[in-house]
Protein backbone atom coordinates (compact mmCIF):
# COMPACT_ATOMS: atom_id res chain seq x y z
CA UNK A 1 0.00 0.00 0.00
CA UNK A 2 0.81 3.38 -0.70
CA UNK A 3 2.12 5.50 2.49
CA UNK A 4 3.43 8.77 2.92
CA UNK A 5 6.97 7.69 4.18
CA UNK A 6 7.47 5.45 0.70
CA UNK A 7 6.41 8.68 -1.37
CA UNK A 8 8.42 10.98 0.09
CA UNK A 9 11.57 8.34 -0.12
CA UNK A 10 10.86 6.85 -3.47
CA UNK A 11 12.48 7.10 -6.58
CA UNK A 12 10.34 7.55 -9.33
CA UNK A 13 12.54 5.72 -11.67
CA UNK A 14 12.56 2.45 -10.02
CA UNK A 15 9.79 2.23 -7.21
CA UNK A 16 6.62 1.80 -8.80
CA UNK A 17 7.78 -0.76 -11.70
CA UNK A 18 9.90 -0.29 -14.63
CA UNK A 19 8.79 3.00 -16.22
CA UNK A 20 9.38 3.97 -20.19
CA UNK A 21 12.74 6.54 -19.95
CA UNK A 22 10.84 8.78 -22.65
CA UNK A 23 7.85 9.43 -20.39
CA UNK A 24 9.38 10.31 -16.88
CA UNK A 25 9.41 13.72 -16.13
CA UNK A 26 12.34 14.69 -13.88
CA UNK A 27 12.20 16.05 -10.58
CA UNK A 28 12.95 19.81 -12.49
CA UNK A 29 10.10 19.33 -15.19
CA UNK A 30 7.48 18.06 -11.64
CA UNK A 31 8.53 21.40 -10.11
CA UNK A 32 7.90 23.34 -13.02
CA UNK A 33 4.44 22.15 -13.80
CA UNK A 34 3.66 22.37 -9.63
CA UNK A 35 4.73 25.84 -10.24
CA UNK A 36 3.12 26.69 -13.42
CA UNK A 37 -0.69 25.44 -11.60
CA UNK A 38 -0.01 27.43 -8.46
CA UNK A 39 0.42 30.32 -11.09
CA UNK A 40 -2.72 30.02 -12.16
CA UNK A 41 -4.02 30.09 -8.72
CA UNK A 42 -7.93 31.79 -8.54
CA UNK A 43 -7.37 34.90 -5.80
CA UNK A 44 -5.15 33.12 -3.62
CA UNK A 45 -8.80 31.19 -2.24
CA UNK A 46 -7.64 27.92 -0.03
CA UNK A 47 -6.31 25.05 -2.25
CA UNK A 48 -8.64 22.40 -2.40
CA UNK A 49 -7.77 18.69 -4.13
CA UNK A 50 -10.66 16.66 -5.83
CA UNK A 51 -9.97 12.97 -4.85
CA UNK A 52 -12.75 10.46 -7.40
CA UNK A 53 -9.89 7.57 -7.19
CA UNK A 54 -7.58 6.25 -4.71
CA UNK A 55 -6.93 9.75 -3.34
CA UNK A 56 -10.77 9.05 -1.64
CA UNK A 57 -9.30 6.49 0.59
CA UNK A 58 -5.48 7.05 0.99
CA UNK A 59 -4.87 10.48 0.62
CA UNK A 60 -1.71 10.22 1.91
CA UNK A 61 -1.40 14.23 2.10
CA UNK A 62 -2.52 15.92 5.22
CA UNK A 63 -5.82 17.86 5.42
CA UNK A 64 -7.61 20.73 7.29
CA UNK A 65 -11.10 19.40 5.74
CA UNK A 66 -12.88 17.12 4.21
CA UNK A 67 -16.56 17.00 2.31
CA UNK A 68 -18.44 14.83 0.07
CA UNK A 69 -18.30 17.05 -3.54
CA UNK A 70 -19.55 17.00 -7.09
CA UNK A 71 -18.00 17.84 -10.27
CA UNK A 72 -19.92 18.83 -13.46
CA UNK A 73 -18.31 18.12 -16.83
CA UNK A 74 -15.95 15.19 -15.97
CA UNK A 75 -17.18 11.27 -16.01
CA UNK A 76 -14.57 8.53 -14.13
CA UNK A 77 -13.35 6.06 -17.03
CA UNK A 78 -10.36 3.37 -17.24
CA UNK A 79 -8.65 5.22 -19.92
CA UNK A 80 -5.02 5.07 -18.71
CA UNK A 81 -2.90 2.24 -19.52
CA UNK A 82 -1.25 0.98 -16.73
CA UNK A 83 2.18 0.12 -16.86
CA UNK A 84 3.58 0.76 -13.06
CA UNK A 85 2.04 0.63 -9.70
CA UNK A 86 -0.56 -1.93 -10.50
CA UNK A 87 0.69 -2.92 -13.46
CA UNK A 88 3.18 -3.61 -15.87
CA UNK A 89 4.81 -3.26 -19.39
CA UNK A 90 4.00 -7.10 -19.78
CA UNK A 91 1.02 -7.24 -18.28
CA UNK A 92 -0.52 -3.64 -18.11
CA UNK A 93 -4.00 -2.97 -16.62
CA UNK A 94 -6.07 0.00 -17.11
CA UNK A 95 -5.45 2.99 -14.17
CA UNK A 96 -8.36 6.29 -14.04
CA UNK A 97 -8.45 9.15 -15.13
CA UNK A 98 -11.40 11.58 -15.82
CA UNK A 99 -12.73 12.16 -19.10
CA UNK A 100 -15.23 14.67 -20.13
CA UNK A 101 -19.16 14.97 -19.83
CA UNK A 102 -21.00 13.99 -17.17
CA UNK A 103 -20.62 14.58 -13.37
CA UNK A 104 -18.55 12.87 -10.85
CA UNK A 105 -19.07 12.64 -7.08
CA UNK A 106 -16.00 12.39 -5.08
CA UNK A 107 -14.02 13.84 -1.64
CA UNK A 108 -12.80 17.76 -1.31
CA UNK A 109 -9.58 17.98 0.66
CA UNK A 110 -8.71 21.40 2.03
CA UNK A 111 -5.06 21.72 1.93
CA UNK A 112 -3.26 23.69 5.47
CA UNK A 113 -2.24 26.86 3.90
CA UNK A 114 1.62 26.22 6.19
CA UNK A 115 2.35 23.02 4.23
CA UNK A 116 0.83 23.78 1.43
CA UNK A 117 4.17 23.60 -0.45
CA UNK A 118 4.87 20.09 1.18
CA UNK A 119 1.97 18.74 0.33
CA UNK A 120 1.72 19.33 -3.07
CA UNK A 121 5.07 18.36 -3.70
CA UNK A 122 4.05 15.54 -2.18
CA UNK A 123 1.06 15.08 -4.58
CA UNK A 124 2.64 15.70 -7.65
CA UNK A 125 5.51 13.04 -6.77
CA UNK A 126 2.00 10.80 -6.92
CA UNK A 127 0.09 11.74 -9.63
CA UNK A 128 2.93 13.40 -12.12
CA UNK A 129 5.39 11.04 -12.63
CA UNK A 130 4.78 11.16 -16.16
CA UNK A 131 2.32 13.91 -17.84
CA UNK A 132 -0.99 12.22 -18.16
CA UNK A 133 -2.58 13.99 -15.75
CA UNK A 134 -3.52 17.50 -16.60
CA UNK A 135 -4.01 19.55 -13.25
CA UNK A 136 -6.95 21.73 -13.78
CA UNK A 137 -8.65 24.18 -11.88
CA UNK A 138 -12.59 23.30 -11.44
CA UNK A 139 -15.78 24.53 -9.64
CA UNK A 140 -16.80 21.79 -6.97
CA UNK A 141 -20.14 21.99 -5.51
CA UNK A 142 -20.09 20.88 -1.62
CA UNK A 143 -22.64 19.08 -0.13
CA UNK A 144 -24.11 22.02 1.75
CA UNK A 145 -24.19 23.63 -2.04
CA UNK A 146 -20.98 25.89 -1.98
CA UNK A 147 -18.90 26.29 -4.32
CA UNK A 148 -15.22 26.07 -4.13
CA UNK A 149 -12.25 25.66 -7.00
CA UNK A 150 -10.33 23.15 -7.08
CA UNK A 151 -7.09 21.01 -8.48
CA UNK A 152 -8.42 18.30 -10.28
CA UNK A 153 -6.32 15.91 -12.13
CA UNK A 154 -7.99 15.10 -15.77
CA UNK A 155 -6.70 12.73 -18.89
CA UNK A 156 -4.17 14.30 -20.87
CA UNK A 157 -5.63 12.83 -24.24
CA UNK A 158 -2.42 13.84 -26.12
CA UNK A 159 -0.30 10.84 -23.83
CA UNK A 160 1.10 7.84 -25.02
CA UNK A 161 -0.85 5.76 -22.67
CA UNK A 162 -4.18 7.13 -23.07
CA UNK A 163 -6.30 4.33 -24.43
CA UNK A 164 -9.90 5.99 -25.97
CA UNK A 165 -11.95 2.44 -25.53
CA UNK A 166 -13.19 1.91 -22.13
CA UNK A 167 -15.90 -0.83 -22.92
CA UNK A 168 -16.08 -3.07 -19.82
CA UNK A 169 -15.52 -5.93 -21.97
CA UNK A 170 -12.28 -4.52 -22.82
CA UNK A 171 -11.15 -3.34 -19.72
CA UNK A 172 -12.06 -5.57 -17.34
CA UNK A 173 -10.10 -8.74 -18.31
CA UNK A 174 -7.15 -6.27 -18.18
CA UNK A 175 -8.06 -5.17 -14.03
CA UNK A 176 -8.51 -8.72 -13.52
CA UNK A 177 -5.10 -9.82 -14.45
CA UNK A 178 -3.28 -6.45 -13.85
CA UNK A 179 -0.49 -6.11 -10.45
CA UNK A 180 2.04 -4.68 -9.61
CA UNK A 181 4.44 -3.56 -6.44
CA UNK A 182 1.11 -1.29 -4.80
CA UNK A 183 -0.65 -4.47 -5.45
CA UNK A 184 -3.44 -5.65 -8.22
CA UNK A 185 -5.61 -3.76 -10.43
CA UNK A 186 -8.69 -5.15 -9.48
CA UNK A 187 -7.96 -4.18 -5.23
CA UNK A 188 -7.93 -0.51 -6.73
CA UNK A 189 -11.48 -1.11 -8.60
CA UNK A 190 -12.61 -2.93 -5.39
CA UNK A 191 -11.27 0.03 -2.69
CA UNK A 192 -12.89 2.10 -5.10
CA UNK A 193 -15.95 0.87 -4.90
CA UNK A 194 -16.37 0.53 -1.63
CA UNK A 195 -15.46 3.68 -0.41
CA UNK A 196 -18.35 5.40 -3.01
CA UNK A 197 -20.35 2.78 -1.10
CA UNK A 198 -19.25 4.03 2.16
CA UNK A 199 -20.07 7.64 1.24
CA UNK A 200 -23.84 6.94 -0.41
CA UNK A 201 -22.42 7.82 -3.83
CA UNK A 202 -23.47 6.21 -6.80
CA UNK A 203 -21.33 5.57 -10.10
CA UNK A 204 -23.35 2.72 -12.37
CA UNK A 205 -20.37 2.88 -14.79
CA UNK A 206 -18.09 1.76 -11.67
CA UNK A 207 -20.53 -0.75 -10.05
CA UNK A 208 -21.37 -2.48 -13.84
CA UNK A 209 -17.49 -2.65 -14.36
CA UNK A 210 -17.15 -4.50 -10.97
CA UNK A 211 -19.27 -7.03 -12.00
CA UNK A 212 -17.21 -7.75 -15.26
CA UNK A 213 -14.21 -7.79 -13.23
CA UNK A 214 -15.64 -11.17 -10.84
CA UNK A 215 -16.59 -12.79 -13.88
CA UNK A 216 -12.92 -12.62 -14.79
CA UNK A 217 -11.61 -13.53 -11.41
CA UNK A 218 -13.98 -16.35 -10.84
CA UNK A 219 -13.62 -18.12 -14.26
CA UNK A 220 -13.67 -22.33 -13.79
CA UNK A 221 -11.09 -24.34 -14.01
CA UNK A 222 -11.60 -24.48 -17.47
CA UNK A 223 -10.89 -20.89 -18.15
CA UNK A 224 -14.12 -20.34 -19.55
CA UNK A 225 -16.36 -17.20 -18.61
CA UNK A 226 -20.37 -16.45 -18.51
CA UNK A 227 -21.54 -15.28 -21.40
CA UNK A 228 -22.13 -11.79 -20.11
CA UNK A 229 -18.49 -11.66 -18.97
CA UNK A 230 -17.81 -11.66 -22.76
CA UNK A 231 -21.07 -10.13 -24.66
Amino acid sequence: MLTREFLQKADCKTAFGTIEESLLLTPEQRAASLASTLAKRPDNSPVWIFGYGSLMWNPVFESEEVRPATLQGWHRAFCLRLTVGRGTLNQPGRMLALQEGGQTTGLAFRLPENTLCEELELLWKREMITDCYLPTWCDLALGDGNVVTALVFVMNPQHPLFEADTRHQVIAPLIASASGPLGSNAQYLFALNDELQNYGMKDDCIGELVKYVHEWLQQDKSGSFSDEAIA
